[in-house]
């Protein structure tokens, strides 16, 4: 990668760092600010939780408290949904939109949505990959050297299996934006249609829900910067090799 690359990439990067650092900050002002406003049913995130599961007619999912504040989320294996301390015993509009917004996702599952099927099955690629990216790509730079008399392209192929495999982070980053603002958009017709939040509420959890969304785009944006950079690092680096 040379230096004007290296610039361009840096300003991206730094484009990305900004817009990240402005979403978490819209998450947690929307959540204090509709985390003070109670809600007039006067439901508990643990109360909208179990009311929606038995409205969807899931029986088998249960709900427990977790410590920290925002580190909810729903546990497909062990069919739990783990709602905070903010959230878990909480009566405001914030903590209600939250707590469905996990419902959302067990909701998911149980029709089958299909972009979930696709996130929950990229779990362990995208895992395997992050570990493995890096060690193939050093691999594949090896085997050129030692292979470069015999004209393969045998590094460079494994070098690029590397690549992929990094780049599964960024398709799971992908996949994880359609899933969690279908998953607010179910949300938000569930709070109407349980009567736990009114039509003069649901703003509040809008705002709280497409504040959270932002956090998944930023994330979005940096994965696909860092996956660019790595592919034409590979890339420049074989180009050298070739002409040296």
């Amino acid at each position: 990668m040379d230096f004007r690359t290296y610039i361009i990439f840096l300003l991206i990067l730094g484009v990305c760092a900004v817009f990240s650092a402005y979403a978490s900050r819209k998450v947690h002002s929307s959540y204090a600010a509709f985390g003070e406003v109670s809600n007039r049913s006067r439901l508990t995130g643990y109360d909208t939780a179990v009311r929606l599961l038995k409205r969807g007619g899931v029986h088998d999912v249960s709900v427990e408290r977790v410590r920290g504040k925002l580190t909810d989320h729903y546990n497909p294996r062990k069919e739990l949904v783990n709602l905070s301390e903010s959230v878990y015993g909480e009566s405001s509009i914030a903590a209600v939109a939250v707590a469905a917004h996990e419902i959302g996702h067990v909701m998911q599952k149980k029709k089958g949505y299909l972009p979930y099927k696709l996130r929950a099955a990229l779990v362990p690629v995208a895992n395997f990959g992050s570990r493995l990216a890096l060690p193939l790509v050093l691999l594949g730079v090896l085997l050129d050297l030692f292979l470069v008399n015999a004209n393969a392209d045998v590094g460079f192929w494994v070098a690029m299996v590397g690549v992929a495999l990094y780049g599964a982070s960024t398709l799971f980053m992908l996949v994880t934006l359609p899933v969690e603002l279908d998953a607010s958009r179910r949300a938000k017709q569930m709070l109407l249609e349980e009567n736990v939040l009114a039509d003069d509420e649901i703003h509040g959890a809008e705002k709280v829900l497409r504040a959270a969304a932002l956090t998944y785009v930023a994330a979005l944006a940096t994965s696909l910067v860092y996956f660019l950079r790595f592919l034409i690092w590979v890339l420049a680096m074989f180009g050298r090799r070739r002409r040296d």
